[in-house]
Order: C-alpha cells, then sequence, then structure tokens
C-alpha cells in the first residue's frame, strides 16, 4: 500500500516565493498534498498559495512552532514533508528524504544544508547553528550537523507523539532533541541551500533567536538530563564553597582564631545548596526516567 505524503509549508509574507515552491513540490509528488498555512501575512501569500493548488489554512498565533503544531495536529499522513516557503531548499532532496523515512531507514531525515554561495547562509546564522548544533551533540552525545535546517521528513508516529512547546524558530531545536530524547533514528542527507530571491527577506533574528535557542536547549537539558544538569551546578557551587573556605581554614590551622565567621558561614551554606542541587539531580531524574519510558511506549504505540 502506497504511503501518503503531506507537505507542509509555513508561511508568513512569502508572496515572491510561495508560488515556485508550491509548485515545484507539486511536480515531485504528484499525487500528495501540500498545506500552505499563513501565519498573518500581511502581503497576498495565502491567495497565491490557494491559486497555485495548495490547500490553504490558517494559525492566528505568531510564530513558527505554533504554526507546526497546528499543522502536526490537523494533518493526518504517513508521511509529513515540512519545507520553508522561502525557496532556498532544494525540492530534488525531497525524494531523498521521503524515502528515508518510507522505508523505514530513520522516522525523521534532515537536509543538511550545503550553501550554493556566501550570501545564501549568513555568517552570523551558519556560526550560530554550528555552536548550538555543537551544544546539542555534546550535551545529547549525538552527532547532528545541522540541526536548525527547516528541511526534514518525519514519520507519523515521531510526529503524533510530539508534544510541541516552542512557539517561534526554537521548533527545529526541540523537534531534533524530541528525536534523541527517543533515541530515534535520525538522517542526514545533504542538500543544496540557496539564497533567498531579491526582496525576500529572512524572518529569522541573529541574535534574539539564537538567546531563545540557547534557552530552549538549557531547558531541555535540565528537562532530559537532569541529574548532569544539576549535578555540574553542584559542582561548581562545591568549587566555589572550597575556595571561599580555604583561607580560612589555613589562617584557622595557624592562628587557631577564625576571623572571618561570616564568610565562613557563607562558605557553609554554598555547599548545602551544592548538596540539595544533586540530591534533586538524583530525584528528578528518577521521574525523567519514568517520563521517558512512558514517551518511548506510546511512541512504540503508534506503530502500524
Amino acid at each position: 500500500m502506497e504511503k501518503s505524503i503531506a507537505i507542509l509549508i509555513p508561511c508568513y509574507n512569502e508572496e515572491k516565493t510561495i508560488k515556485n515552491v508550491i509548485l515545484d513540490f507539486k511536480d515531485i509528488f504528484k499525487k500528495s498534498n501540500i498545506y500552505v498555512y499563513d501565519n498573518n501575512s500581511t502581503d497576498n501569500t495565502a491567495a497565491i498559495a490557494l491559486d497555485s493548488g495548495a490547500i490553504v489554512r490558517y494559525e492566528k498565533k505568531q510564530g513558527k512552532g505554533n504554526v507546526v503544531q497546528r499543522m502536526f495536529s490537523d494533518i493526518d499522513a504517513d508521511i509529513y514533508l515540512l519545507v520553508d516557503g522561502d525557496s532556498t531548499y532544494d525540492p530534488l532532496t525531497a525524494p531523498t528524504l521521503v524515502d528515508a523515512v518510507a522505508n523505514s531507514s530513520c522516522e525523521m531525515a534532515v537536509a543538511s544544508r550545503n550553501e550554493v554561495s556566501s550570501l545564501a547562509y549568513r555568517t552570523g546564522h551558519k556560526t550560530g547553528n554550528t555552536l548550538l548544533t555543537g551544544s546539542v551533540n555534546i550535551i545529547f552525545g549525538k552527532n547532528i550537523t545541522d540541526m536548525l535546517s527547516g528541511y526534514r521528513a518525519m514519520s507519523k508516529s515521531f510526529v503524533k507523539t510530539f508534544p510541541i512547546l516552542s512557539s517561534g524558530f526554537e521548533i527545529e531545536t526541540e523537534i531534533t532533541i524530541h528525536a534523541l530524547g527517543l533515541n530515534a533514528p535520525v538522517l542526514e542527507f545533504e542538500s543544496l541551500y540557496s539564497q533567498r530571491p531579491e526582496n525576500s527577506e529572512s524572518k529569522l533574528q541573529t541574535y534574539s533567536d539564537g538567546w531563545k535557542i540557547l534557552i530552549l536547549i538549557l531547558r531541555l537539558f535540565r528537562q532530559e538530563k537532569p541529574l548532569v544538569f544539576f549535578s555540574l551546578i553542584s559542582v561548581i557551587l562545591a568549587v566555589v564553597s572550597i575556595g571561599i573556605v580555604l583561607p580560612i581554614l589555613s589562617e584557622y590551622y595557624d592562628t587557631g582564631l577564625v576571623n572571618k565567621l561570616p564568610t565562613a558561614i557563607l562558605s557553609m551554606g554554598i555547599m548545602l545548596v551544592s548538596i540539595i542541587s544533586f540530591s534533586l539531580g538524583l530525584i528528578l531524574d528518577t521521574v525523567t526516567t519514568g517520563r521517558s519510558e512512558l514517551k518511548k511506549l506510546f511512541f512504540l504505540n503508534y506503530y502500524k
């Protein structure tokens, strides 16, 4: 039985590019539905998408994460192909991504961007992606090369068991970490990445969105690996406490006096917080283990 494919395109003010994106993917996936979700565009994006043969729907809550959450909730398909509507991703990579999921080689196939020119991938964006992706690899022990790619295919079991929390451009990070948390197979395929057409501007803000992504990584680090997270805090506090108390101990050894009693009390307080932090990590690790088992069982239950 042939698997159904849904092409999902979140859009905001993409009237200059949306038609080409829709026609390119219609030419490749002739029997598949293309869904364009308009996120409060102030131009003619929705009308052009409708005229180009897409199914147009609307999400009033601003932010890409809100749009993707609505897409995943509304649409039923065997395979979901998510792609931005800015005409920067190579449509010819799509069959490779879809086939990898359809053949059960992975639960998610990601297009790793290979820019065709220096203008395609701004230096700030590329540097930020490298740093953030590297952070996730260190924390979660994986080797992802392009965590922030907006071009990926996903299985139904993966999509329907994904509790999206982010509202903006952090969504790709959350999708990736969710897959790593499930230990679901993820494959990456190199894909050409082009410059945005003239008069078409990126909605991603390098610093503000980069900061939001970093905060999300830290939050998910605390949530998914609480023992490691709180142990690191515990070690830092313990080192600070010992560093404060060593001169006091040295003075006491030499003179038998403690002249800096408030400092000694401060050191003791910091050490107590260190012990509490480690204990908290142990408790939350037990809770996280149970929650992770439930997530994996729910994920496996979705297999047909």
